[in-house]
C-alpha cells in the first residue's frame, strides 16, 4: 500500500463504482453503471459545467480550444522532431472532456486496427467482435441497408448541414489525383473521399457529457448517480491490493478548497484520458519503480508502461490563397454577415456555424507498398496560424494531412506528485525514419491533388509552406515548421496479452497487479486506430463496461 489514508478529509460516503472522468469514455461508463437504480455511482471530473454557448454551437471549437475556461492549455516537451518546437496539446476542461471542443467527426478507424490488436494476443477485440459496441450506441441519422449503421441510440451521427464550392472541387481533384469517392468513412475500409459524419443533434454539438449523463441527471427520481466537477483526485488508495477509497480534493487553490474522500465497494473506474490517467495511476503508486521513487511515491506496483507509448496523429497543415470562391476566412471578416450566420443558426440550425473544423475527408496511401489508407486529409474552407488564432484575411482553404499510423513513440508522465503541476508530454513526433518519409511523401501527394485540373480556375497559390520547398530535405522541414497535434493521443496505459511487459492492462482493461480498478478510455489502445479517435473511444467505455458487468456478475473484477 503507497500510503494510509489521510487524515484531514471529509468523508463523503461509499458508492459502488466511481468514475474519475467525464469525458467521451467516462460518461458512458457511468450511464451503463447508473442503469441498475440499486447501484450507486459517483463521477468525478476535474473540469467544470458546459454553461458556456461555445459549447454547444459547433463552431465553437475556434473560440474554445486555447481557452482556459475550456482548455486545460498543456505543452508538449521542446520537440526535436519539429525543431525543438514545444506544441500547445488541448484537452477539454469540462464535462464532456474533449468531446465538448473536438471536431465532431464521427469516425471508427479501419476493420485492420481492430483485427490487429486481436493479433496481439487481444481476443474479442477484432473488427468484428468492436463493431457491435460501435452500434449498440448509435442513433444514425439514416442508417443503410446492411447493418454497419443502426438508429435508436444515444449518440447522434448526422450529415454536415452546410456546403461550400471550394470543397466540392478539392473533391473533384482528389478523385483527378486517384483518391475514389466513397459514400461512407465507416464500413471497415476508409480509403476514399467522402464528407465526414458528425455528431451533432439538429445543428448542436453532441458532448458524451449531453448524450449520456445529462439525460439521466435531468430525470426527478435519479438519487443513484452523483457528478462532481472541478475536482482534481490525488490518488487511489488500495487496501490488501483492491482499490478501496479515492481521495480528492474540491476548489483545488481556491479559498474553498476542501479535501474530500469517498469509499468503493465494487470497482474504480479510470477514464481520465490518455494524458491524465497514466498521471494518477503513478500518483497511486502504480508505474515504473524507479521513476516513482525519483518523485518520492511509494510503489504498490511496478509497471514501466505507464506513461510509454504515447501515440498521436501529427497533422502537416499546408494552406492555399484562392480566389474567386468563398471560404470562412472572408465570411468572418465581414463583420454584416456574423448577425446573419446567427441568424440562420437559431432558425434552421444550418450554415457555418454548424461546421465541424473539417467537413471534407479523403483517406490515401502515401506509397503503393501500404496495405491500406495511412493518410488521412482534414480539407478546411478556412486556414489560420494555429487552433485558437484569428482566421487569415485573405481566402484560402488548409489542406490538411496526417499519418494514421506513426512508427514513434513517446510518454506522459508527472513532473511532481502535485495535481496543479502540468504533466511532461513528450510525443516524440517524426522519431523515426519511416514517419519523415511518411510526411515528405503526404507533401507531395498534398501538392498532386491541389494541381489537378477542378482546381485550377481558383489559382490556387501556396502560401504555407510555400512553393520554394521542394526537395525531400526541405518538405521535411516544412512538415517540422507546420506538424502540430490533431489532438489524438492514445496508448498510454495500453493494454496486453499475458506476458506482455510492457502491457499495463490484460484484455478485460484491469490493471495488472492490483484488482478492483480498471482504465477505460483512448490511453488503453495498443495501437493508435486510423482515424479521429473519439468513437473508437466510446466503443472501448462501451465494451469495457460491458466486462466490468459481466466480471461483477461472475467474481471475477
Amino acid at each position: 500500500m503507497p500510503a494510509t489514508a489521510s487524515t484531514d478529509r471529509r468523508l463523503i460516503g461509499t458508492f459502488d463504482y466511481v468514475v474519475i472522468g467525464a469525458g467521451s469514455a467516462g460518461c458512458l461508463v457511468a450511464n451503463r453503471l447508473a442503469a441498475d437504480p440499486n447501484t450507486r455511482v459517483l463521477v468525478l471530473e476535474a473540469g467544470g459545467k458546459d454553461d458556456w454557448i461555445w459549447f454547444h454551437i459547433p463552431v465553437g471549437y475556434l473560440f474554445a480550444i486555447g481557452n482556459p475556461r475550456a482548455d486545460w492549455l498543456f505543452k508538449t516537451e521542446p520537440q526535436a522532431g519539429l525543431g525543438g518546437r514545444a506544441l500547445a496539446y488541448p484537452r477539454g476542461k469540462v464535462v464532456g472532456g474533449s468531446s465538448a471542443i473536438n471536431a465532431m467527426i464521427y469516425m471508427r478507424g479501419q476493420a485492420a486496427d481492430y483485427d490487429g490488436w486481436r493479433q496481439r494476443g487481444l481476443e474479442g477485440w477484432g473488427w468484428d467482435e468492436v463493431l457491435p459496441f460501435f452500434l449498440r450506441h448509435e442513433d444514425h441519422v439514416a442508417p443503410p441497408p446492411g447493418g454497419l449503421h443502426r438508429a435508436g441510440g444515444e449518440w447522434r451521427v448526422e450529415h454536415p448541414r452546410v456546403r461550400w464550392a471550394i470543397l466540392d472541387s478539392i473533391r473533384d481533384a482528389a478523385e483527378a489525383a486517384g483518391i475514389a469517392r466513397i459514400a461512407d468513412f465507416n464500413t471497415g475500409d476508409n480509403e476514399g473521399s467522402s464528407y465526414f459524419q458528425v455528431n451533432q443533434r439538429r445543428g448542436r454539438r453532441l458532448s458524451s457529457f449531453g448524450a449520456f449523463l445529462k439525460p439521466l441527471l435531468d430525470e426527478r427520481d435519479r438519487d443513484n448517480l452523483r457528478v462532481e466537477t472541478r475536482v482534481h483526485v490525488e490518488r487511489i488508495l488500495f487496501e490488501d491490493g483492491r482499490a478501496r477509497a479515492v481521495e480528492f480534493t474540491h476548489g483545488l487553490g481556491t479559498p474553498a478548497e476542501e479535501k474530500l474522500r469517498v469509499e468503493i465497494g465494487g470497482e474504480v473506474v479510470l477514464s481520465a484520458g490518455a494524458v491524465a490517467s497514466p498521471l494518477l495511476l503513478e500518483r497511486s503508486g502504480i508505474g515504473a519503480g524507479a521513476r516513482l521513487q525519483d518523485l518520492g511515491i511509494e510503489t504498490l506496483v511496478d509497471a514501466r508502461g505507464v506513461g510509454e507509448n504515447l501515440q498521436d496523429h501529427l497533422q502537416i497543415r499546408p494552406v492555399y490563397k484562392v480566389e474567386g470562391v468563398r471560404t470562412l476566412n472572408s465570411d468572418y471578416a465581414k463583420l454584416w454577415r456574423r448577425p446573419l450566420m446567427a441568424l440562420q443558426w437559431a432558425a434552421l440550425r444550418s450554415g457555418p456555424l454548424t461546421m465541424a473544423p473539417s467537413q471534407l475527408g479523403a483517406f490515401a496511401r502515401s506509397a503503393p507498398h501500404y496495405a491500406t489508407a495511412n493518410l488521412q486529409f482534414h480539407f478546411q474552407p478556412l486556414s489560420l496560424d494555429s487552433w485558437g488564432a484569428g482566421l487569415h484575411p485573405f481566402d484560402a482553404f488548409t489542406a490538411s494531412v496526417c499519418n494514421l499510423r506513426p512508427t514513434s513513440r513517446g510518454s506522459v508522465h508527472l513532473r511532481s506528485p502535485d495535481p496543479r503541476d502540468a504533466p511532461s508530454i513528450s510525443p516524440n513526433y517524426l522519431d523515426t525514419q519511416e514517419d519523415r518519409q511518411v510526411a515528405i511523401d503526404a507533401l507531395k501527394l498534398t501538392r498532386r491533388i491541389v494541381a489537378q485540373a477542378p482546381l485550377a480556375r481558383f489559382r490556387p497559390q501556396e502560401y504555407l509552406p510555400g512553393e520554394a520547398a521542394c526537395s525531400d530535405e526541405e518538405l521535411l522541414e516544412a512538415a517540422a515548421t507546420l506538424g502540430t497535434t490533431i489532438f489524438h493521443p492514445v496508448g498510454t496505459a495500453r493494454m496486453g496479452a499475458d506476458g506482455d511487459p510492457g502491457a499495463v492492462l490484460d484484455g478485460r482493461l484491469r490493471v495488472r497487479g492490483v484488482s478492483g480498478l480498471r482504465v477505460i478510455d483512448a490511453s488503453v489502445m495498443p495501437a493508435i486506430t486510423s482515424g479521429n479517435t473519439a468513437n473508437p473511444t466510446m466503443m472501448i467505455a462501451e465494451k469495457g463496461v460491458a466486462m466490468l458487468k459481466e466480471d461483477a456478475r461472475s467474481g471475477g473484477a
